[in-house]
Formats: C-alpha cells, sequence, structure tokens
C-alpha cells in the first residue's frame, strides 16, 4: 500500500511536470508572439546557460532577449514553434531535466524566404520562489531548410 508521503511525493513530480510543459509553452508562445519580456520570464535572472546551435551561446537571458529583438521581432517574419515528445524528469533535488523535439518555421515577408529547421532542446529546469524556470538549454539542429518563397 502506498503511504501518504509517497503518494504526495508523485504527486508533487507530476504538477512539476505540468508547470514544465506549460513553462516551455510560454517560451514557445513568446518567441511568435515577438514578446521580449515574456521570453525572458521563462529563464533565470542570473546564470542562466544558453546555447542554440547555429545562433549561438548567450551569457544569460538578457543577452538573449536582446539578440531576439533585434533579430526576430519584426513584423514581417512570422514564425512558429511546434515542440513535441517533451520528456521531464523531475529530480530529488528540486531540480529537473527536459528534452524536446522541435519543428520550426519561418516566413519572411520582406525577403520571401522560408525556413524550415528541426531539432532538439535539452533543458535544465529550477524552482524559483516557487515558479519553474528556465536555467539551461541547449538547442541541436536536425535537419535546415532554407530559401526563397
Amino acid at each position: 500500500m502506498t503511504d501518504m508521503k509517497s503518494l504526495a511525493e508523485r504527486l508533487d513530480r507530476l504538477e512539476a511536470a505540468h508547470a514544465i510543459r506549460a513553462l516551455k509553452l510560454r517560451y514557445l508562445r513568446a518567441c511568435d508572439d515577438k514578446d521580449p519580456e515574456a521570453m525572458r520570464a521563462c529563464f533565470v535572472a542570473e546564470g542562466a546557460h544558453i546555447h542554440y546551435d547555429r545562433i549561438g551561446t548567450f551569457a544569460g537571458r538578457d543577452a538573449l532577449v536582446q539578440c531576439f529583438a533585434e533579430l526576430a521581432c519584426r513584423p514581417t517574419l512570422r514564425e512558429m514553434h511546434f515542440a513535441g515528445q517533451g520528456d521531464i524528469r523531475v529530480r530529488e533535488d528540486g531540480t529537473a531535466e527536459g528534452s524536446w523535439d522541435l519543428a520550426y518555421l519561418a516566413l519572411d515577408d520582406a525577403s520571401g524566404s522560408r525556413t524550415f529547421l528541426t531539432g532538439r532542446y535539452l533543458d535544465v529546469y529550477v524552482r524559483v520562489e516557487g515558479a519553474w524556470v528556465i536555467r539551461s538549454t541547449v538547442f541541436t539542429t536536425g535537419l535546415l531548410s532554407a530559401g526563397a518563397g
């Protein structure tokens, strides 16, 4: 028979995994909605490790948000991030790890370019003041196809 402590721990892990899925959705929506402040809120305030393969490595969330604002926040650039196959592992130390497969489509109305990309995120999450945020994220590109529409 399952004791109450074990049941409470299992419930906490399930609730954590649910909150982390919601966090990743907020991050992806912030990208698609061109919302730098919503993106910033998804990461730890200090010391985030962010490496996005071909885009580069960023020294914290502010550097990522600055790059995002400069490169992606254009009204002619339409993007859609589709993440799935989320595998979340909540650890006993109060952190979590997750991996996500990504399919990404970008349409640039100004240049006529089209980009399709796949890849995988490997993330580390922590709780800060009761809310889950991203401490580390590494994206590795799978397929990349770019060209004029």
